[in-house]
């Protein structure tokens, strides 16, 4: 077996994971990146493609954004479309924040290519990763790299492999709790080569459900359909996609939707799940590996990239002075944004979704709120500080350092 040595082994080659590496290695600490799946893959795979202000700014300080600068769309406010009207949401006159749209698999391209032109160590198509010894000192990874089995031995292992990856389940049962809740709903996701037909987001509320125009470029449209929790894709065509699609989101005095070939759909649910603490022993979990939220308010990289953050700045403090303090405190310091997160995801779902039928009480109270939220300028602001992630950020950390 091949012995290996590296201060930080990181698990999972998504965003958080290639950022840490990406950001340990500015400092001076060396980590290596494995991933079970191929890079082809992890390139290609479709996710979240809004990104806060804070979120590019801090991208921008370690010198990520080159194309992101040049390609990402600015968005500053988007449209309500609910009873045949539209309403627009200034976030940016709000709050003084713009949000970008690009695509997550871009970033992770950009991650990849600064990670490959720095000369660091990462590894795909490693399927069988083992961690070992997380509550002791010498804690290790065991795994397979092309061909050879290998032993990676470090000082500590970041967890950013996602929902359903191996470093949550590592944990030993008890160590940590969990809580969640799943939405009776979900959404149909479209990628298609159509150009948008509005140059901001479309949220709309409509009686057979919530549609969602949004995009990737001036060529590609992004679009959701609300659907039933656990929906075969198979159920959607794509003429009864285009069809539901216009019925929800067209309305009198507006662009039509413009359509074109369908590149990829899939069904996703809606859930949100959140691990405390955010850590055990040695391992210290990031991004999806320690939470999920509703899609709904796009928080989900944006709160990867919040967790890093934290999780650099306490690696980059102990290497460099020795103190473990931020580091038992990265917690702490993260679990309220990803609490407040939760609570805006949970809200702007309720505000957006049909309710479940028959419930005339709960489509009351969600046309009560679409009211407030489109005619009192108080109810504005807030929304918008929570939709830019403005009010996330000023959400104070729950004791430890931040």
């Amino acid at each position: 077996m091949k012995r290996l040595t590296t201060r930080v082994a990181i698990v999972g080659a998504g965003p958080g994971g290639l950022l840490l590496s990406h950001l340990l290695q500015l400092c001076g600490v060396d980590s290596i990146v494995l991933e079970r799946r191929s890079r082809a893959y992890v390139e290609k795979r479709v996710r979240a493609g809004l990104l806060e202000g804070g979120t590019v700014d801090f991208l921008r300080a370690a010198g990520l954004t080159d194309r992101l600068d040049r390609e990402g769309l600015v968005h500053e406010g988007f449209v309500f479309r609910f009873g045949s009207r539209a309403h627009r949401m200034p976030f940016t006159e709000l709050t003084g924040r713009t949000v970008h749209m690009y695509g997550q698999q871009e970033l992770v391209k950009d991650l990849i290519r600064a990670r490959t032109e720095a000369g660091a160590r990462l590894w795909f198509d490693v399927p069988d990763i083992e961690l070992r010894g997380l509550e002791t000192d010498t804690p290790a990874v065991r795994c397979t790299v092309a061909g050879e089995p290998v032993e990676i031995a470090c000082d500590f292992v970041a967890g950013c492999d996602g929902f359903h990856g191996v470093s949550r389940r590592s944990v030993p049962p008890g160590a940590l709790e969990t809580y969640e809740r799943a939405y009776p709903y979900a959404w149909l996701g479209v990628l298609a080569q159509a150009p948008p037909a509005a140059e901001e987001l479309i949220y709309a509320v409509h009686g057979r459900g919530f549609a969602l125009h949004s995009m990737r470029s001036p060529a590609v449209s992004r679009l959701y359909l609300q659907v039933e929790a656990g929906e075969p894709v198979e159920n959607w065509p794509d003429e009864r996609i285009w069809k539901e699609l216009h019925t929800r989101l067209d309305i009198d005095g507006a662009p039509e939707l413009a359509e074109g070939p369908v590149l990829e759909k899939s069904c996703v649910a809606l859930r949100g799940f959140v691990t405390e603490p955010m850590s055990h022993g040695r391992l210290f979990l990031a991004g999806d590996a320690a939470h999920i939220v509703p899609p709904t308010a796009a928080k989900g990289l944006n709160l990867a990239v919040a967790d890093i953050k934290v999780l650099a700045a306490a690696f980059r403090e102990f290497y460099e002075t020795g103190d473990r303090g931020p580091l038992d405190g990265y917690s702490a310091a993260c679990l309220p944004g990803v609490w407040q997160a939760q609570e805006f995801s949970d809200w702007m779902s309720r505000l957006l979704h049909r309710p479940t039928e028959g419930r005339v009480f709960d489509e009351r109270l969600q046309h009560a709120r679409l009211e407030a939220v489109t005619h009192s300028p108080a109810a504005a602001r807030d929304f918008a500080e929570n939709y830019v992630g403005l009010a996330r950020e000023r959400t104070p950390a729950r004791g430890g350092r931040p």
